[in-house]
């Protein structure tokens, strides 16, 4: 894939529309990385001027914060925040809710002003735009599809119906979780937990949650979050139901559904 860097278009005194960044999931974990391609794919069919910082871009330093490790953090944020300014950076675009959530609530006080968008937010201003058209009788449409809420995206900043508007121009049946919204229950990987073993208990937190997804009948469980599609696709695995089940980011479910 052609995807161009901030330093090549510096160097050719051009200046994007949107940084996308693609975070540490997207850009190193095997499955994250199909929903990288998926949303760049988009970007690039809808003609977005956008580019990334590839070997300029650091993790944001919400693990290490989550985790305890304040210094790394902010050695970290500091660092990514020089070569943001450095660039002009004004919007950024992420696939990560923890990438989000970072940069529009904990690097303004830092020094780091940024407009800041979960890719299921600039998906659905696209559609809305007509600039993404869904294909008649797409890949989907029929399929019982559930949306599992993402801790970052919907109780850390209150989206909870918009990622549900894209789907819904899937012309699929959504369908609920008994816990949803606001009330939705964590995956098992936000605040660093991703690279640990869990404490002792009854059940993984994951298996807990992919059971109440399973429990809807869909066919789709859609995530709007690489931590979380990795956590729910390891529970549809426990529950031996991967091949019923797929776990696919919201990305992916529009750019197979493109016309």
């Amino acid at each position: 894939m052609q995807v161009p860097t901030m330093a090549e278009l510096a160097a050719k005194g051009e200046v994007p529309d949107i940084l996308f960044w693609v975070g540490c999931s997207g850009s190193y974990d095997q499955r994250a990385q199909k929903i990288t391609r998926a949303f760049a794919t988009i970007l690039n069919k809808v003609g977005i001027k956008y580019a990334i910082l590839g070997k300029e871009e650091l993790c944001n330093g919400d693990p290490a914060r989550r985790a305890g490790n304040e210094f790394i953090f902010q050695m970290m944020a500091y660092q990514n925040i020089q070569v943001l300014n450095n660039y002009g950076i004004k919007k950024i675009v992420t696939a990560c809710p923890h990438c989000f959530n970072i940069f529009t609530n904990e690097y303004p006080e830092l020094g780091g002003h940024y407009e800041v968008i979960h890719h299921t937010v600039l998906l659905q201003q696209l559609i809305d735009e007509g600039k993404i058209v869904i294909k008649e009788g797409g890949p989907f449409k029929g399929k019982r599809i559930t949306y599992h809420d993402s801790c970052y995206l919907g109780r850390a900043n209150h989206i909870y119906d918009v990622p549900r508007k894209v789907l819904e121009a899937l012309d699929g049946e959504l369908v609920e979780m008994k816990r949803c919204r606001s009330k939705g229950l964590c995956c098992g990987a936000g605040g660093a937990q991703m690279f640990k073993e869990e404490e002792k208990g009854a059940t993984r937190i994951n298996f807990e949650r992919s059971g109440e997804a399973l429990d809807t009948g869909a066919a789709i469980i859609a995530a709007a979050c690489p931590f979380c599609n990795t956590m729910l696709t390891d529970g549809v695995k426990h529950a031996e139901k991967e091949d019923a089940v797929k776990v696919l980011d919201i990305a992916e479910l529009i750019a197979a559904s493109m016309d």
